[in-house]
């Protein structure tokens, strides 16, 4: 085993039905659901407005290195996400406008890194799901190691080939399949009663919230009210 330079094929594909319960739902909604702690890392945001939902095509590089996903970009598959773990590369880009318009022509579903990219105007203005933590003109080094097909880290969260990744303007979240049935339930529920709040709110100019009273009571928070004399 060569370990740190490896390539792992013949991973489960998940189903596109559970890819698809989340297609219409915000990242904030489904993060809520997950008790908050399965959105990755702040600082990895969007390059453009386009709607991120496929599953995860796993790739780690070195540092400044994209060797491993120019090979990446010939294995996956239409519908992959490709999610690449650059170690928060930030001075070297990992890649730019052609990979991306190659990556676009396979019909993969997006480009995530925990990195740098370069060409932003031209990536900003595409029709085409592009995450990265930085900018930086600076070219990559194209020398490996590298994996293909492992469980990496990507900002602060694990992702495994096949988890199902959902990105909108907010960030990215990451769902394994195994739970995607009953978290797109739980995130139903919330969504419809966020909308029936938005909906009373713009009809009735209301925002019914007795938690709130409730939570001060049980804290014991203390009102004062100041008169003038």
């Amino acid at each position: 085993m060569n370990i740190g330079c490896k390539i792992v094929t013949g991973h489960k594909r998940t189903e596109d039905r559970l890819i698809n319960i989340f297609k219409e739902y915000p990242v904030a909604n489904i993060g809520d659901c997950m008790n908050r702690m399965a959105c990755v890392a702040q600082n990895i945001k969007p390059v453009n407005k386009a709607k991120l939902l496929g599953q995860a095509f796993t790739v780690k590089v070195p540092y400044g290195d994209n060797l491993m996903f120019h090979k990446a970009m010939d294995l996956a598959k239409p519908g992959d996400v490709i999610v690449i773990d650059s170690d928060g590369t930030s001075n070297r880009a990992i890649f730019g406008e052609l990979m991306i318009n190659y990556c676009k022509s396979r019909g993969i579903a997006g480009v995530i890194v925990d990195g740098a990219i370069r060409d932003y105007d031209t990536l900003s203005k595409m029709d085409f799901p592009v995450y990265a933590s930085g900018v930086s003109p600076n070219g990559p080094y194209k020398n490996g190691p590298g994996e293909i097909g492992t469980t990496i880290s990507f900002g602060g969260q694990i992702v495994r080939p096949g988890d199902i990744i959902v990105g909108d303007d907010d960030g990215i979240v990451v769902i394994k399949p195994e739970e995607a049935e009953q978290l797109g339930e739980m995130v139903g529920q919330v969504f419809k009663k966020e909308t029936n709040i938005m909906e009373t709110m713009e009809k009735d100019g209301t925002y019914n919230r007795p938690w709130v009273d409730e939570y001060l009571e049980k804290i014991g928070c203390e009102y004062y009210e100041l008169r003038e004399e």
